[in-house]
């Protein structure tokens, strides 16, 4: 029986080998994703232990290799001692590379089942392969779980196709343990060549492709932190590659030793990679943009602006709590049950999770809804009672505001409307226009206190110095409430940071508090305020590439650059 067929024992345990893939979390397999949902263990490297760590169960042991290279634990570190504490996952430090393989075996013992995570796939892995011969000898059962290989994920995500419709031959070759022999061979082929190096290390590869016989004008890209949105690509040539980086000003190995990839070869010229740079090209590629909202509420947003290739940064400015006298909602909500009332209208979120929580309390759920109209404000309001499942009755067909519901809420009519009540949850800040507009039209209205809404700590100081020194590239302001909050806690945001606002009254109170509004939703939804800043994003990006500019982010202005007031 081989050692991937064994059971897992007490004695032996368990050990996934599993590849983590170039950087960008998206490229995890699903076999991966449940390997890592049932580790009682996860050995990984430092710069993938983000990667598969989200993935993890909550109490798992962590352990990185992340030691001192003389094989030494770091100073104030001692032998991984496998404990969980609390319930919550433990990390502890483990041994250099190359003592790896006991690390893994000893985490195995006791029946334990361990994932060891490397960077791109496994099978590429030197030290996986010694790992896995290790686990074979000492009998412990192991399976690999292969990964998207750096050398091949990279040059996917920089637009650079290795092979075309005439089938070039495509040889890979680590620059760091390659001899002169392998030099040779690559340098005598007219094929693609993927070279996995460091930046400080790529015009000596070069020049040893051209020593070998490669010509110096062969097309060569050098992509650094591959698949992050802090990747980066520069086109050359081998004889110019070493000016280039120079005149770009990048500096040596500053992705935390996450190998650079560089691709030799007439297919990998600039021209076809303007046409194939999908990724980089992205609207709002790299940019860090700051989501002033609560925890709950961000998610989608936060969701939305990755698939433009940002990096949302969520910063709760409000915090919600319930109301302090608790009475008046659970009377409002009895008389739900008992049909005191002919419509309820939700006007946030927080208002369905609210009247939810309550209904739990009470041992309620979406039936108590029967025979009244319910009314909802905004997409994701909907959506929340869909989820309860409730269907709203009415949505505003215009405007997603109190004033656009008023606009299509009908009046009170006593010949067909048997209950003349409305019961209306919110918060304890909110304005009195829908009540007003409501009572206009003929209708009582319970105007109940379903949550309050006070102003969130301070964010960390780190972050607050990047929000007053230009540090962000955006900001998404999706409430007046958000703007006096942020700018409270936190401070105003600096004038190179580009001000998105959800409508006309959050860009007014942007406006009161000295801020520049750069780009406005076309309706008051999050989702379009997203598709508004990806718009502004791409539109900037053309303007400078049509300049014949390098296309810069708002953070990278020089300090103190006025930017001229686009609204969209």
């Amino acid at each position: 029986m081989s050692p991937t067929n064994l059971p897992a024992g007490p004695e032996h345990g368990h050990v996934t080998f599993l590849g983590a893939g170039p950087g960008d979390p998206g490229l995890l397999t699903l076999r991966a994703v449940e390997a890592l949902a049932t580790a009682d263990v996860l050995v990984a490297e430092p710069e993938v232990l983000d990667v598969v760590r989200v993935h993890a169960r909550s109490g798992v042991a962590v352990v990185d290799t992340d030691a001192d290279p003389s094989g030494d634990p770091r100073p104030g570190t001692s032998a991984p001692q496998l404990t969980v504490v609390d319930g919550a996952s433990t990390t502890v430090r483990g041994p250099a590379e190359r003592d790896a393989a006991h690390l893994v075996m000893e985490a195995a013992r006791g029946g334990r089942r361990v994932v060891r995570a490397v960077p791109g796939d496994p099978g590429l892995d030197t030290y996986a392969a010694e790992e896995m011969l290790a686990c074979a000898a000492a009998g412990v059962p192991f399976e690999v779980v292969p990964g998207v290989a750096t050398a091949v994920g990279v040059p996917a995500y920089a637009g650079v196709p290795l092979r075309d419709a005439q089938g070039a031959d495509v040889r890979f070759v680590d620059a760091r343990t390659a001899s002169d022999r392998c030099w040779t061979e690559v340098g005598a082929s007219d094929g693609t060549v993927v070279v996995s190096t460091s930046l400080d290390s790529v015009a000596g590869a070069a020049g040893e492709l051209v020593s070998a016989g490669r010509k110096p004008d062969t097309p060569m890209t050098v992509t650094v932190a591959g698949t992050t949105t802090r990747q980066r690509t520069w086109t050359a040539t081998l004889g110019t590659i070493a000016q280039t980086l120079k005149q770009a000003k990048v500096l040596p190995s500053p992705e935390g030793g996450r190998p650079v990839i560089a691709v030799v070869g007439e297919r990998s010229a600039a021209a076809q990679r303007d046409q194939l740079s999908w990724f980089e090209s992205k609207p709002l590629f790299g940019w860090r943009v700051l989501v002033p909202r609560t925890k709950e509420q961000a998610a989608s947003l936060s969701d939305q602006l990755r698939s433009y290739g940002a990096v949302p940064h969520e910063v709760p400015t409000i915090a919600v709590e319930p109301p302090r006298t608790p009475q008046q909602m659970e009377r409002a909500v009895k008389g739900l049950v008992t049909g005191r009332y002919e419509w309820i209208a939700f006007t946030s979120v927080n208002a369905v999770k609210a009247v939810r929580e309550k209904f739990e309390e009470y041992g309620l759920d979406a039936r108590a809804f029967a025979g009244i109209k319910v009314a909802a404000v905004g997409e994701q309001t909907a959506q929340a009672l869909i989820a309860f499942g409730v269907k709203p009755d009415l949505v505003p067909s215009g405007e997603q505001s109190a004033a656009g519901l008023l606009e299509d809420w009908p009046p009170y009519d006593p010949v067909f409307d048997p209950i003349d009540r409305v019961f209306l949850p919110r918060a304890d800040i909110a304005t009195e226009t829908l009540v007003a507009g409501l009572i206009e039209l003929g209708w009582e209205v319970d105007d109940v206190t379903a949550y309050r809404t006070v102003r969130a700590s301070p964010p960390p100081a780190e972050t607050r110095e990047a929000i007053k020194g230009g540090g962000f590239d955006a900001v998404m302001f999706t409430s007046s409430s958000t703007v006096r909050n942020l700018v409270g806690i936190a401070g105003k945001p600096h004038n190179v940071t580009v001000i998105a606002c959800i409508g006309p009254a959050t860009a007014k109170t942007a406006e009161e508090h000295g801020l520049r509004v750069d780009v406005m939703a076309p309706e008051p939804s999050v989702h379009r305020l997203a598709e508004a800043l990806a718009e502004f994003g791409t539109r900037r990006r053309e303007a400078a590439i049509e300049a014949g500019e390098t296309v810069t982010r708002p953070s990278e202005r020089r300090p103190g650059s006025r930017r001229r007031r686009t609204t969209t």
